[in-house]
């Protein structure tokens, strides 16, 4: 699954790993993104969106349709 937000277009952040001894090593902060289906009502068929935990908070206030208006604004084909 790709690591990237839908909606917010969150995407891995990446930095470094410091151990105790202060060596550091590459490591990527992925977004908690997940599946999530939506009923869409203005067009009478589901839709499965890759959110992230705060896009899905984000559609539950703004409601499905506004959503999917956002992503298709970015570009995002839904």
């Amino acid at each position: 699954m790709s690591a990237h937000c839908q909606l917010t277009g969150a995407r891995p952040g990446f930095g470094n790993a410091v151990s105790h001894s202060h060596r550091r090593t590459s490591r990527r902060f992925d977004p908690n993104i997940q599946r999530k289906r939506y009923w869409l009502p203005g067009e009478g068929r589901y839709v499965r969106l890759t959110l992230s935990a705060r896009a899905i908070r984000t559609v539950d206030v703004i409601g499905v349709e506004a959503a999917v208006a956002r992503i298709r604004a970015r570009g995002v084909k839904v």
